[in-house]
């Protein structure tokens, strides 16, 4: 309860209504003795909210004019929408590495294990090597990273470290964000048109045949095989299921991807359904075991768990070198020397080269990005002048 001289005061004030950060917060008059002066109601700023809200000030008013103000605030909230919004310490002199950690230690609740990883311990591991770690030294930092990245990763860990600088300055931590609008004057050069450059047919089947008799990675043929015969994703591989194939193998759902440790849905966000031909068929029946489980892989690790694809790519594929430096030659990096594939192509160019060869069967550009999870607009321009046999159709 509150003294008769704060209740002699309290009169004499009301509770006023504010839009913070574009959301409604009550201000309680200075001669009351709480432990925070806002009340946040979390709601948006709009006329229906202000009469909600309104509603609540005149509460509050009253309670002060018979001394029966709840000093806890507790009173006040609004359905569980008002908070009490506490008073929180600036921690002064911290640094930009500092911050850093707070804001990734805030986002872990809320984005996935992936984005954690790739995203933010990728620019965290950027700022440990900055030449400053001072809030006062951002036109230095930025200066860093545009002379060490190339411009468009410069940009992108100029918008990370804005963001972190920004969510600092709402809970306190600073004042002012040194970084705001530095990314927009980093200029980058628009990405050209990816340079499509798929297997031919002889390549293909090269590479299929040197994956089965190869002595270290035979084991990986039925995945490269995969790959070739359906252009799916390689997330879209490694994360396949039994579940998600029918049992006569006729078709195929390609519901869920597989990325860096997370299953999660495919990049369009959308399943679709993959016709087999008898081809493919033929193929998933001669390696499904017999008694098989729904969430069982259908291309499992050697360990048995889901496929490492840079760790594929790096060695079974392209090749690596070993503890004494030498290069040790991946299975397409060898086809190359014997002069059976014309040059490298990474492994995604096994998606490149199915939908090319569908377009120069015949199929349709919608029936194409029907099956491979693409619009047909990006079909028509990624592909449209990598097809080898155009006709002109007699009219």
């Amino acid at each position: 309860m509150i003294n008769a001289t704060q209740k002699n005061k309290a009169s004499k004030g009301t509770v006023g209504i504010e839009s913070f950060r574009e959301k409604l917060r009550l201000r309680l008059p200075r001669v009351i003795d709480a432990h925070s002066r806002y009340i946040s109601t979390g709601l948006q700023d709009t006329p229906e909210n202000r009469k909600r809200v309104q509603v609540k000030a005149w509460e509050i008013e009253e309670d002060i004019a018979t001394g029966h103000l709840d000093l806890s605030l507790e009173k006040y909230k609004i359905q569980n929408h008002l908070t009490v919004v506490q008073a929180i310490k600036p921690k002064l002199g911290l640094s930009l590495a500092q911050l850093w950690e707070l804001y990734v230690e805030y986002k872990a609740k809320s984005v996935s294990t992936s984005t954690l990883k790739n995203t933010y311990k990728a620019v965290g591991s950027h700022i440990q090597k900055l030449p400053s770690q001072s809030l006062e030294n951002a036109l230095e930092i930025r200066d860093y990273l545009v002379s060490k990245l190339k411009a468009e990763t410069a940009r992108k860990y100029l918008i990370n470290i804005a963001a972190c600088c920004d969510w600092a300055v709402e809970y306190g931590h600073i004042s002012t964000n040194p970084f705001l609008g530095m990314a927009k004057k980093i200029k980058v050069i628009p990405k050209q048109v990816e340079d499509i450059k798929p297997f031919t047919k002889q390549e293909r089947d090269a590479i299929i045949a040197a994956f089965e008799t190869d002595t270290h990675y035979s084991y990986y043929t039925s995945y490269v095989k995969f790959l070739f015969l359906t252009g799916c994703r390689t997330s879209e591989a490694i994360g396949l299921q039994w579940g998600y194939i029918s049992p006569d193998c006729k078709k195929i759902t390609f519901a869920e991807a597989y990325v860096r440790g997370t299953r999660k849905e495919t990049k369009t966000g959308k399943p679709r359904v993959f016709p087999c031909n008898s081809q493919l068929q033929e193929f998933l029946k001669s390696i499904k075991p017999e008694k098989c489980d729904p969430e069982q892989l259908v291309f499992p690790s050697p360990e048995g768990k889901e496929i490492d694809d840079h760790n594929f790519l790096n060695r079974a594929w392209k090749g690596y070198k070993n503890r004494h430096g030498n290069q040790v030659d991946g299975v397409v990096t060898r086809l190359v020397k014997q002069g059976l594939v014309s040059e490298y192509r990474p492994q995604y160019n096994t998606r490149h080269t199915f939908i090319t060869m569908a377009l120069e069967a015949s199929v349709s550009v919608v029936q194409v990005s029907k099956w491979v999870g693409n619009t047909p607009e990006v079909i028509m321009k990624h592909y449209a002048g990598t097809i080898r046999q155009i006709q002109v159709p007699e009219f």
